[in-house]
């Protein structure tokens, strides 16, 4: 399915990948270097001694170039096994660990949470977003597939770090 976003541009199709892939999409297209840079290290081996493959789709495709988290958000939303979803946007590029951002999938922003059992969540949302450096989107992505770790555990991982950068763990 296309996502029109707000500017009215059509957001290419990003569903139908495997549910175990994490899921990249390039937003920014200023400096292609950096970009090969972040492609080598997430297709690198990953886990204890690189025991596990590289599992990732890449989207590297013009379209994408400036979405916002909410564009790609909007146009990721109908993909009910993704539940996280990173952007190489122009903070990776400026970033010296060429961080992704992090985005959570899953929200509750449609105002059906009951006040009465949810106000804790309702006061203080869950994180949307952190960042990561690449080689940690491989266990980031399989944790939270999984349901071994969410998203907030992550985030909060990342809020600890001197860079705010979530690094393998």
């Amino acid at each position: 399915m296309t996502m029109p976003d707000r500017g009215g541009r059509v957001l290419p199709e990003s569903t139908g990948h495997d549910p175990f892939d994490a899921l990249v999409i390039r937003t920014d297209f200023g400096d292609d270097a950096s970009w090969h840079a972040v492609v080598e290290e997430l297709l690198r081996p990953w886990g204890p001694d690189g025991a596990f493959p590289p599992r990732v789709r890449l989207i590297d495709a013009p379209a994408w170039s400036g979405a916002t988290a909410d564009d790609v958000l909007a146009a990721v939303g109908e993909d009910d096994d993704l539940g996280v979803v990173f952007l190489a946007d122009r903070a990776t590029r400026d970033s010296p660990a060429r961080a992704l951002l992090a985005l959570t999938t899953i929200r509750d922003d449609d105002g059906d949470l009951d006040p009465v059992h949810y106000q804790d969540l309702i006061d203080a949302p869950e994180p949307r977003e952190f960042r990561a450096a690449p080689a940690a989107i491989h266990g980031i992505h399989v944790n939270v597939a999984l349901g071994n770790l969410d998203f907030a555990e992550f985030a909060a991982a990342a809020a600890k770090e001197p860079d705010r950068v979530l690094r393998p763990f």
